[in-house]
């Protein structure tokens, strides 16, 4: 009420919506504010549909009005928005910067009296490029504004809420505010269980098998495995959705209503149904192998027990021994306390180069040392060394991303031919998609998929999985990239490309510690606690203490480093930059092609220098193209890895001996 950047935090249905949003009416009817005066961004375009009729009924409870703008918003309502401004606008941030760059909006009148923005799921933006994407556009925002603007953001529990509220806050100079609020100490204990299933089909016999007549929202970490599964869930014939990214807004959409209204039923979904999109009173959350981090599960779990008499519950359905291992390690650190941090992505300087020439758009000529006044207050922009900067404007007007002319810049040939494209759309996003084909039922537009869903047999029509039902390819627009399709019976599969998230250091270190123990859980069931024997049988070798060494039968060294993707890919690189050696690894494991003795010395290299820092090569990111050779190297080096992660494993290892 009086001004202050906050940050609410509170478990998910805990009301922060509400607690942001109602008093922000009250001062918009006391101080008169005028439209457009709050600015509500989400990450997801269906979290601002789900929003919008709740805000919107707010709104006019005090004779005030709210509007959507989002990528599926349609000409004719953003003109209604452009000819009348609402006081609140639901949007996303690649919505913003869309309207900042058009020549359709008029962004000086449309931002002129922007008071706050409210950022929900904070955390959601702040773990990648995207939130500083975000941040950067709020500069601008606030620039047109002529004042300060007011930032509260919502969000889920996080391992480190004042790194985030000054993360958000910037150079802001108003106060700062932590708003904390936890389950109360009577609340129900959440129900928790492990069970271990070995099949997609056994999972769905499960599901179908229990719980009869509630209500079940089931996670999956794949849009594949969400098709498959609801295919098996209809063959035993529950009323079965499915929500996912590549499904239309039409389809996801009806899901989300039929499932909010309806009783005994399943809705299949990725983390897209994680965040705070409402999908009523939920029975059952049931999880199929394991999501990689805690944050993940307490906003999953969070969607359970929000009516009186009903406590929070998570069924975990582990496919394999692998990912039983995983959920065990990951109810196990829950059950500690400990909640990942949220880490911005270090020195984003290629999202400089980004916004700077969104600025060029904006605002078609510029004074070529004003850009500081628009973006060079956000911390990693201003934090960016003199000579980096140089070096980086150089290359910018030289390869004709920029013309300069005497002390003027403006958009240069070589930004309009590589971004310019569909009136410069690729530049609104910092994150990349692979070309989609668009695919059609008739008049229905089912949903998306990506080119290697068309892989088939020769002389084989394709069929396809998509909404949880499989559908023939009957034709294929390759220059519309439009397929047409046809109901199909009996089973599919959609191929879709991804990547194995990396699991944190601490989570594999607790799996350490699971395989390290003969301590039964209570949360296990017959079947997970047979299979977890199993796993610890096998692996009897593992120690707490020391980093073990193993040779296998074809002589290749493993280090069981139960580090972490990222750790074990920096040992790697280690090993090939330090030493000439050949080394693999995943999340808990490196494996050399080498003796042991040049295997000791790297590690007695680790031990004794932190400094042995490889450059990285596995980074890749978005307009990091339009950085000199030396930048770009040097944002490879800053992102290759997770810092924090590397730390603790260096730290480690200091203080044990190697064991073989």
């Amino acid at each position: 009420m009086d001004g202050a950047h906050a940050l609410l935090l509170a478990p998910t249905a805990g009301g922060k919506t509400e607690a942001a949003f109602l008093p922000l009416l009250s001062r918009m009817t006391s101080e008169s504010w005028k439209p457009l005066s709050v600015i509500y961004v989400c990450p997801l375009k269906a979290l601002l549909n789900n929003l919008h009729s709740r805000l919107e009924r707010y709104c006019a409870w005090a004779g005030r009005t709210c509007a959507v703008w989002h990528g599926d918003v349609l000409t004719a309502q953003r003109n209604r928005v452009l000819k009348e401004l609402p006081d609140c606008l639901l949007t996303t941030p690649e919505s913003l910067e869309a309207m900042l760059i058009s020549t359709r909006v008029e962004h000086r009148n449309v931002f002129a009296n922007v008071r706050v923005v409210v950022i929900d799921e904070l955390h959601a933006f702040a773990g990648d490029d995207r939130g500083w994407h975000l941040l950067a556009v709020l500069e601008r925002i606030t620039r047109l504004a002529g004042h300060e603007i007011q930032r509260i953001g919502l969000s889920a529990t996080v391992g480190n809420p004042q790194g985030l509220l000054d993360w958000m806050s910037g150079h802001c100079e108003g106060r700062r505010e932590l708003v904390v609020i936890r389950p109360p100490a009577n609340a129900p204990q959440p129900e928790v269980q492990v069970d271990f299933v070995g099949r997609i089909e056994n999972a769905a016999r499960v599901i179908a098998a229990l719980h009869a007549g509630q209500k079940r929202l089931v996670f999956c970490d794949s849009r594949n495995r969400v098709e498959q599964l609801a295919l098996h869930l209809r063959a035993a014939g529950i009323e079965t959705y499915v929500s996912h990214s590549s499904l239309s807004a039409d389809e996801r959409g009806r899901a989300e209503l039929a499932f909010a209204e309806g009783g005994s039923c399943v809705i299949v979904a990725t983390s897209t149904l994680e965040l705070g999109i409402d999908v009523g009173d939920l029975d059952r959350v049931i999880q199929i192998d394991s999501p990689s981090t805690v944050a993940s599960f307490l906003q999953r779990i969070g969607r359970t027990g929000r009516r009186p008499g009903t406590s929070r519950n998570c069924l975990f359905l582990a496919l394999t021994e692998e990912s039983l291992r995983q959920s065990v390690s990951l109810v196990r650190l829950w059950q500690t306390g400990y909640v990942e941090p949220v880490q911005p992505p270090p020195h984003p300087v290629h999202l400089f180069t980004q916004q700077l020439i969104a600025l060029l758009l904006q605002e078609r000529a510029l004074p070529k040392h004003d850009w500081r006044e628009w973006i060079g207050r956000l911390p990693p922009f201003k934090e960016i060394p003199e000579d980096s900067l140089n070096a980086i404007l150089r290359h910018l007007v030289a390869q004709g991303y920029i013309h300069e002319d005497q002390d003027m810049w403006m958009i240069g040939p070589l930004a309009e031919s590589e971004l310019g494209r569909r009136h410069f759309s690729d530049l609104v996003s910092v994150f990349t998609s692979p070309p989609l084909f668009e695919v059609w039922n008739g008049r229905q537009h089912v949903g998306n998929v990506e080119e290697t869903a068309l892989q088939r047999e020769a002389d084989q029509p394709a069929i396809i999985s998509l909404g949880g039902r499989a559908w023939k390819v009957t034709n294929i627009d390759w220059k519309k990239r439009r397929l047409e399709v046809v109901p199909e019976p009996g089973a599919a599969k959609t191929r879709w490309l991804g990547t194995a998230r990396s699991l944190r250091y601490e989570l594999c270190q607790m799996t350490l510690s699971v395989l390290s123990t003969d301590e039964d859980y209570a949360f296990l069931s017959k079947r997970a606690r047979t299979s977890l024997e199993a796993a610890r049988n096998e692996y009897a070798w593992v120690r707490l203490t020391s980093p073990l060494l193993r040779v296998r039968e074809n002589k290749v060294i493993e280090w069981w480093t139960f580090a972490g993707r990222s750790v074990n890919q920096w040992v790697c690189d280690v090993a090939r930059e330090h030493l000439s050696v050949h080394a693999t690894g995943d999340d808990l494991r490196v494996r050399f092609e080498a003796g042991m003795e040049r295997v000791e010395e790297m590690i007695a290299l680790i031990q004794k220098q932190s400094a042995a820092t490889p450059t990285g090569e596995s980074f890749v990111a978005k307009f990091s193209d339009l950085l000199p050779d030396k930048e770009l190297a040097g944002l490879i080096k800053c992102r290759a890895y997770r810092a924090s992660d590397v730390g603790q494993f260096v730290d480690k290892l200091r203080a044990v001996k190697i064991e073989k």
